[in-house]
């Protein structure tokens, strides 16, 4: 069955980094798009980023567009999100998803918190 466990939240300062990956298995990952979303307390599920399956195409959020890079490795099948510059509104839990948008299989999810 499809499995996807995100990794890499934490705590970062306003200004800071972190890298966030999603490691796949049960299907065939360098067949499918893929996505981040991430929901907010109180707030509904927000689509951020998402890549085809070969890399060629990628949404970004507008408020995160200059900030955050998604990257896939298609042959490690993992997925990856690198978001610099984090403002306190990019607190969220943080969740990968098989397809183009927030509506496919989603794992667990990464808790990320920007606060100084």
């Amino acid at each position: 069955q499809v499995q996807l466990v995100e990794s890499g939240g934490g705590l970062a300062q306003p200004g800071g980094s972190l890298r966030l990956s999603c490691a796949a298995s049960g299907f065939s990952f360098s067949s499918h798009s893929m996505s981040w979303a991430r929901q907010a307390p109180g707030k509904g599920l927000e689509w951020v980023s998402g890549i085809l399956r070969d890399g060629s195409g990628i949404y970004y959020l507008d408020s995160v567009k200059g900030r955050f890079t998604i990257s896939r490795d298609n042959a490690k099948n993992t997925l990856y999100l690198q978001m610099d510059s984090l403002k306190p509104e990019d607190t969220a839990l943080y969740v990968c998803a098989k397809g183009w948008g927030a509506r496919g299989t989603r794992g667990q999810g990464t808790q990320v918190t920007v606060s100084s």
